[in-house]
């Protein structure tokens, strides 16, 4: 470190690129700094640094990240101490730009495999962000020394070598819990568990932060779904199990149905402490499924939904520019369902009408031989005999899905009400004419592969030249992916959490397109080749940088990596 605080003095009032001379490595008393990345200019995103300890340096204890649960837990909880520590800290000094910034990739509620930081048998690597100092252009040499002698040092300190390890095991406890819930709904065949006093709501459309205060309804299980799990360190817990199958939740407008699938759908993932979500777990495959008016579809086989279209056009292999909003949905439906996802989660109010039903009157007065179209109510129990595909469905407009469903759930003031007795009674009392379309089963479900002209990272060619511009790949917010010319648009995948997800699955795109697509290989299969290097070395693997600070990035799920590359509107597929 007297070696880098020399190259700052060396460099200080000199213009800007002078700070290159810092790149390197510095090793220090409890630490090791990597520099490996300087920004070119004070307004450019931050350089990149890694702080390496040994497990020489600082104790910590194998049962601590023994298991893949309890090491992701480890990293989160060492992830969210440092932010927090940044933020306690004074380290923003004046400049230009992004003059002394330190930044770690903060997570929210959610607990994901992050490449913040890492731990392993003999080292804990952190990786950061930091803003070189700098007055106009101008490198502010003496600031940089404090920010990389005393600040960083301070961070680490507080943060990693006075670990709170009442806290750190609080976290951890919760992981082994989490897990256990996870393993016993898979055994016993549930979809999902929602623990009572959990609390779902949120405190606005746009929070993920838990509601607060004298108006907010804990979560209490309908006796008949209750069930108890033993989990460790604490008394068993109780709360609701659903089993595989169509559930449908109803209940009037503003009682809480869609709080209560907003809450299964991020169930998919662990929540942390104090969220109201930590015992809400749900099949891991589940994907939600709404229409997308406008998006690519390209050869995917929607025949099971939509068939005879005029003109003749082949929906074994319906390709088009710009869905409809039934075209859509069917599309969804059968690309998750190609990536193996188990369960569909379904709300009316972002479904298409025409996909979901066809009421008897409708059917009267358009013939089927004139309607393409076999709505989702006549899918959904096929789906479940023929591929043991589950269905959570939030409806309100139509009672005709109680003939279908297994169960029915009726939400009122946000409480659940089993009231699949009465529904089975409203059949018996309240003939329905309307007739089954679409045949005795579902239909077959098509594997897709990618070709290699699918993917084009170049951003064309530059005016007055004749060679290629270079490649960009690039994420921008949660819902955006600029990959060379094209902008993949994720607005409509809404169980993407954290813009780190979206930043990892722009990198595993490209690594699939360099990689790994060879015209022959089905797209499930290259995706779970993706899954498998990362669960081999690291989701820094699929990082251009593999080796030095790799990027902020988390991990997503095969379902939104699948949906990223499906809305590519340069993909081509046989």
């Amino acid at each position: 470190m007297e070696k880098l605080k020399d190259i700052l003095r060396r460099i200080d009032g000199k213009g800007y690129k002078a700070y290159k001379d810092i790149q390197g490595t510095y090793p220090d008393k409890n630490f090791t700094l990597h520099i490996d990345y300087v920004q070119p200019d004070p307004f450019a995103n931050p350089s990149r640094i890694r702080i390496e300890i040994s497990r020489l340096q600082i104790k910590y204890k194998d049962e601590w990240y023994q298991t893949a649960a309890r090491k992701t837990a480890f990293e989160d909880f060492l992830t969210r101490e440092i932010a927090n520590t940044i933020s306690s800290l004074d380290t923003r000094r004046t400049g230009s730009g992004k003059s002394g910034i330190l930044y770690i990739d903060r997570p929210g509620q959610e607990v994901l495999p992050r490449t913040a930081v890492k731990v392993t048998e003999t080292k804990i690597e952190i990786c950061l962000s930091l803003g070189l100092p700098a007055q106009g252009r101008r490198i502010m040499g003496r600031q940089a020394a404090q920010l990389f002698c005393e600040d960083l040092p301070q961070v680490i300190k507080e943060a990693v070598f006075q670990i709170n390890q009442v806290e750190l095991n609080r976290h951890l406890e919760l992981s082994d819990q989490q897990e256990t819930i996870r393993n016993y709904i898979t055994q016993r065949k549930y979809i999902c568990f929602i623990a009572n006093e959990s609390i779902l709501p949120r405190e606005s459309g746009i929070s993920n932060l838990p509601l607060k205060g004298p108006q907010v309804i804990p979560f209490i299980s309908p006796k008949s779904l209750e069930i108890e799990i033993t989990i460790p360190h604490r008394k068993p817990i109780k709360g609701m199990a659903i089993p595989q199958g169509v559930t449908l939740i109803v209940g009037g407008g503003y009682n809480g149905k869609s709080t209560l699938l907003k809450a299964i759908e991020r169930g998919v993932y662990n929540h942390i402490p104090g969220d109201g979500r930590e015992y809400v777990i749900t099949n891991p495959s589940a994907y939600k499924i709404r229409a997308e008016d406008g998006r690519r579809v390209e050869k995917v086989n929607i025949s099971p939904f939509i068939s005879n279209l005029p003109f003749g056009k082949d929906t074994t292999q319906f390709s088009t520019d710009d869905a409809s909003g039934s075209t859509s949905q069917a599309a969804n439906i059968i690309e998750a369902l190609e990536v193996e996802s188990k369960v569909l989660l379904i709300d009316e109010d972002t479904s298409a009408t025409n996909f979901m039903i066809r009421d008897a009157r409708m059917q009267e007065l358009v013939g089927k031989d004139k309607e393409p179209i076999t709505p989702f109510i006549d899918k959904v129990r096929q789906l479940y005999q023929d591929y043991q595909v589950s269905t959570v469905l939030v409806i309100g407009g139509s009672g005709d899905y109680f003939d279908v469903a297994d169960r029915v759930l009726m939400m009122n003031e946000y409480q659940p009400i089993d009231v699949t007795t009465r529904a089975r009674k409203i059949i018996t009392q309240f003939s329905n004419p309307r007739h089954k379309e679409g045949g005795d089963d579902f239909g077959e479900l098509s594997q897709r592969v990618l070709l290699s002209n699918s993917f084009n990272a170049s951003r064309g060619r530059s005016e007055g030249r004749s060679e290629s511009r270079k490649e960009k790949v690039d994420s921008k917010g949660l819902h955006t992916i600029i990959y060379g010319r094209s902008t993949i648009n994720l607005t409509s995948v809404e169980q993407l959490v954290d813009s780190s997800q979206t930043r990892a699955i722009a990198n595993m795109i490209k690594y699939i397109a360099n990689e790994l697509v060879d015209g022959k290989t089905e797209l499930n299969e290259l995706l779970n080749q993706v899954y498998q290097l990362v669960e081999r070395k690291g989701l820094a693997a699929i990082s251009p940088y593999y080796g030095k600070h790799p990027g902020d990035m988390a991990l997503p799920r095969k379902q939104e990596l699948a949906a990223a590359i499906n809305r590519l509107r340069t993909i081509r597929v046989k």
